[in-house]
């Protein structure tokens, strides 16, 4: 779907009505002095994707999800949705630990090295409820399956109250669980069906976007309570979710309109909008240079640096079928991309943003 916010559209400007060049040249300057293109058209200076290993995946060409890096150890989880397994890859040697068997329908993946567990949504598309599957990581065994609702997805950790918070996309609302018992805790109705969720450690509060109401609503992880919902203006179908909470702005990938939005945490109000590719999905973030990393379902990978309270697009690259799942490895700098089919296999990418101010 092609967005609403890429600039210009096709006119009958550039077909020859008998004028000169000259008065041609004149009415685009004109027409670009009085429709100057909005913000999202604005960026820097480009960068190149060098790739570092393209690592062979187990299993076949199927769809992967979510994944997830305890930086402790290096290891990295990857969902493999369509396989029902979870990939363990050690980031160190570069190379698969485990294929673990058990997770059907695999979304959404959290390492949480502090409490030796990765923890894996699963929804087995049946009759049967949705469930979290919690895994040791010191022997990679399921220790336990928890109820979540319908259809789970997405999910993150709140240290303060030791608990997680899940999406249930089609049961529209957080699904709680308290890390302490592995039982659920609570459920918080977010009136329409939930994208990802996310722990801004700044505020302390849990965020989700609701897809079908374009709203992102803030919830207090302590009283389970929803706290509001801000009305997302120029979005369609928000999915994805990252918090950079120091500088107070959450950015929103949504779906339908191909649109990231920035969202001002202090000011309650959609601050930018930019095009990115079809069908957007996972945020990735260099809090070191400040990078964002926008993957989608096109393949393509659309790129921005902070800048104030706002972005500027560096430009994006496609990189690989179905390159919707992307990671930042802040210790090595690292991104890493799982492609359900290269030259009819699966592969981990491994890449290597650099600017061209880095270039030699």
């Amino acid at each position: 779907m092609e967005s609403r916010f890429l600039p210009g559209r096709k006119t009958g400007a550039g077909q020859s009505d008998g004028r000169s060049p000259a008065a041609f040249v004149a009415l685009v300057l004109l027409l670009a002095t009085l429709f100057p293109p909005p913000s999202s058209a604005k960026t820097g200076n480009h960068g190149r994707w060098r790739t570092v290993a393209t690592i062979p995946l187990p299993g076949t060409p199927t769809r992967f999800d979510y994944e997830s890096l305890d930086s402790r150890s290096g290891r990295l989880y990857i969902a493999h949705l369509g396989e029902g397994r979870l990939v363990v890859f050690d980031t160190n040697r570069r190379t698969v630990l485990a294929d673990l068997p058990g997770f059907p329908h695999a979304h959404g993946v959290l390492a949480v090295p502090r409490l030796h567990r990765v923890y894996v949504t699963v929804s087995p598309l049946t009759r049967t409820p949705g469930r979290l599957a919690v895994v040791d990581t010191r022997t990679l065994k399921t220790q336990s399956l928890v109820s979540t609702g319908i259809h789970p997805d997405g999910l993150d950790y709140d240290p303060e109250n030791r608990r997680l918070f899940v999406s249930d996309e089609w049961g529209q609302t957080v699904s709680v669980i308290d890390t302490r018992t592995d039982r659920p805790a609570g459920v918080i109705p977010l009136g329409g069906e939930v994208g990802n969720t996310r722990y801004d450690p700044t505020s302390k509060r849990i965020f989700s976007t609701v897809q079908t109401k374009n709203l992102l609503a803030e919830i207090d992880p302590g009283t389970l309570r929803l706290v509001r919902r801000y009305s997302l203006p120029g979005g369609a179908h928000p999915h994805g979710l990252w918090i950079d909470g120091p500088r107070r702005l959450v950015f929103i990938a949504c779906e339908q309109n191909a649109v990231l939005l920035v969202f001002d945490l202090e000011t309650r109000k959609v601050t930018g909008r930019f095009p990115v590719g079809r069908r957007p999905d996972v945020l990735a973030f260099d809090p070191l240079r400040r990078r964002l990393f926008v993957a989608s379902e096109s393949g393509t990978v659309a790129v921005f640096r902070e800048q104030g309270h706002t972005l500027v697009k560096e430009g994006q690259s496609f990189l690989g079928h179905r390159a919707h799942v992307i990671l930042f490895d802040p210790r090595t700098r690292l991104l890493y991309l799982p492609l359900e089919n290269q030259d009819g296999h699966p592969v981990l990418k491994i890449l290597r943003y650099e600017t061209i101010e880095n270039r030699p």
